[in-house]
């Protein structure tokens, strides 16, 4: 392949990423036909098809899965290496591509960031909330947040918060109207605010220990979201029972708007992680960003 068509398979790489030649237009910066077009050029050139079109959406072939699996990485290892260069300039430069939860960007990465990024000002970060169980290699993000349990064993985990804590909670007037659960079980009889988490399409079940002994509870009500704050906003509401991160909560519980039950079943667990690919080589940028959102011990 000619080397003036390198531009074609990075734009190609966008559009498997975002299954949309409408948002991978906006992306490059480019008019949907004159991608299009560039994409009709690719197919034409190898001979065979890569995309799948229909009126509302772009899926991949099984060649164009196969060509996304073996340039892929190639390519973010070449942004890799050129974002590496930004180590020989006087200041640290570059953008830096997160996927977290919601709860993590705003409680522990945000309020870290904040004297980082005056200390940095050539260093830009893009945060995305995602409860998916995505590919961050695939989806060309440089790392991602979950919890400690939840890292894939081929990338490096650094912890950036201190243990966390689920809890129960309503508030006083919905307790005044329902039975006050004494035992994870006895959720079931409860309208609960549920989780739903894309990766799997299902409902988070809430998750409980006591004694060594663990439950996971698949609670039912009639709201479901995909965002923490929603769910809080509705618990605040009296809409009903929510399993919430205790640090959220408690500035609510001590004003007496949200009352938290079950908590002899509710356990410390692993905090969140920055985890990220182990590449021969990172930014000096990201080097200081992962050192800015360590967790340090005091």
């Amino acid at each position: 392949m000619q080397h003036e068509n390198y531009n074609d398979l990075l734009s190609f790489l966008v559009v498997a990423k975002e299954c949309s030649f409408t948002r991978a237009a906006a992306q490059l910066g480019v008019s949907q036909s004159a991608l299009s077009h560039s994409m009709r050029g690719l197919e034409e050139r190898l001979n065979i098809r890569l995309l799948t079109r229909t009126t509302r959406s772009v899926s991949l072939t099984e060649a164009g899965e196969q060509l996304l699996k073996n340039i892929g990485p190639h390519f973010t290892e070449i942004q890799s290496q050129l974002l590496a260069l930004s180590e020989l300039r006087d200041k640290p430069a570059g953008t830096i591509r997160i996927s977290s939860a919601e709860h993590a960007v705003n409680t522990v990465i945000v309020p870290k960031l904040t004297p980082f990024l005056k200390e940095y000002p050539d260093i830009k970060v893009e945060l995305t909330t995602d409860y998916g169980m995505i590919d961050i290699v695939k989806q060309q993000y440089d790392a991602g947040v979950r919890t400690g349990e939840l890292l894939a064993k081929d990338m490096i985990g650094v912890k950036i918060s201190p243990d966390l804590r689920m809890a129960v909670v309503a508030t006083p007037d919905y307790f005044k109207e329902h039975t006050i659960p004494k035992v994870p079980h006895d959720l079931i009889n409860h309208t609960c605010i549920n989780l739903r988490l894309p990766t799997y399409n299902s409902i988070y079940a809430w998750e409980f220990e006591k004694d060594g002994y663990e439950q996971k509870i698949n609670v039912t009500g009639q709201l479901t979201f995909n965002l923490t704050s929603q769910r809080l906003d509705a618990a605040l509401l009296g809409l009903g029972v929510a399993y919430l991160p205790e640090d959220l909560v408690r500035p609510y519980i001590a004003m007496g708007r949200l009352v938290s039950v079950l908590d002899d079943w509710c356990n410390y667990f692993s905090g969140y992680y920055l985890y990220y690919p182990n590449r021969r080589q990172t930014s000096q940028a990201f080097k200081l960003l992962v050192e800015a959102l360590r967790h340090k011990v005091s």
